[in-house]
């Protein structure tokens, strides 16, 4: 029954920046730099808030079974220079994803 692959869900984040002069690439390739090894960026993609702001939605697999759950990557990225606040618009699990058609 145990594999020796622990089971891995999707996260979503929303980043806001501190200003719209912060360079949200920026954020993402720091962010890629800073993540432990069993995490994964698997995308980014700026979305549009409102008044000419946008904030960095960002796309993370992480181990299901990670100690503090969701807590240490929101301590991360919100650690990034140029970064407001962090919210959690989705986790999922990947097996929900396979399920759907969706690799």
């Amino acid at each position: 029954m145990g594999s020796s692959t622990s089971s891995k869900v999707l996260v979503v984040l929303r980043v806001n920046p501190e200003s719209s002069d912060v360079d949200l690439e920026g954020i993402s390739s720091k962010l890629k730099g800073v993540l432990p090894n069993n995490f994964e960026l698997v995308k980014s993609e700026k979305v549009y808030v409102a008044f000419g702001i946008y904030a960095l939605r960002l796309y993370i697999l992480m181990p299901e079974d990670y100690e503090g759950g969701t807590e240490e990557l929101e301590r991360i990225v919100s650690s990034i220079e140029g970064v407001s606040s962090v919210d959690i618009e989705l986790v999922t699990r990947t097996q929900a994803l396979s399920e759907l058609g969706h690799k």
